[in-house]
């Protein structure tokens, strides 16, 4: 299938894969820094953005399947992977498979533990019916402090600082993925994500220290599953460090990917 991207920048490609309910904006923040010394390749997975829909499960297979055959069409062959929640789990298992370069990981998931995966699927199950309830609304909510603050609760742990034009548009994305309630059950109820100790280069995993959607504690785990990964701390960072942390996200990037 046909996965949309757009391109940014010159230099050695990056491929930048946003997570659930993302598009290619979720990378808003980072891209213009990035693009100063790489060629930015932003895609929008299936279902996302204006990408469609695959047809049958939405499983990580599948959109790692989707991935890997939009690599080898565009001639990116060994290029540096850079992913965000749904995202970096999305790279992480490029690099389990053999494909790509350096990969850099951005608060993965699949590294959940029993009440964990609950605990991911109840409450992102209610964030997203809620987010979808209020758009009519979201102009103002996305532009005052306290109430953006209070609608990225789990996502951000420096809501205020946000770009109003850029949590507007990630709620708008958010409301419109179609695939958005399927990926959420099947990552739920699939398997965990598997590791490699022979990945193709250089392995980072980011992880934010005030992470309410994918718990700290999962980190260690996913370090566990890929030995020799280097682990990162963002400090005062919620699931996106792109958001909270734009300026370090951007260095982590460049030094991991060198």
């Amino acid at each position: 299938m046909n996965l949309h991207s757009e391109r940014l920048g010159t230099g050695r490609p990056l491929l930048l894969v946003h997570g659930l309910g993302g598009s290619v904006r979720s990378w808003d923040l980072v891209a213009p820094a990035l693009s100063q010394s790489r060629h930015l390749v932003l895609v929008d997975l299936p279902g996302h953005g204006k990408s469609a829909a695959l047809e049958g499960r939405q499983t990580i297979a599948a959109f790692a399947d989707a991935l890997s055959a939009y690599i080898e069409t565009e001639g990116l062959a060994g290029v540096d992977l850079v992913g965000s929640s749904v995202g970096a789990r999305l790279v992480l298992e490029l690099s389990r498979r053999g494909v790509g370069g350096d990969c850099v990981a951005l608060d993965p998931g699949g590294f959940w533990r029993g009440w964990e995966i609950r605990f991911f699927q109840s409450t992102i199950s209610a964030s997203i019916r809620l987010v979808r309830g209020l758009q009519p609304v979201m102009p103002f909510l996305a532009g005052n402090p306290v109430t953006r603050t209070l609608l990225l609760a789990q996502l951000s742990a420096r809501a205020r600082r946000l770009p109003a034009d850029v949590v507007l548009t990630e709620m708008r994305t958010f409301a419109a993925t179609s695939v958005f309630d399927e990926m959420v059950r099947e990552l739920a109820n699939g398997p965990l994500q598997a590791g490699t100790t022979s990945p193709p280069g250089r392995l980072t995993i980011g992880w934010g220290r005030n992470d309410r959607l994918l718990l700290p504690r999962q980190a260690k785990r996913a370090e566990a599953a890929f030995p020799g990964a280097r682990l990162h701390w963002f400090a005062n960072c919620g699931h996106f460090p792109q958001w909270d942390q734009p300026e370090e996200t951007v260095r982590l990037i460049l030094e991991a990917t060198r």
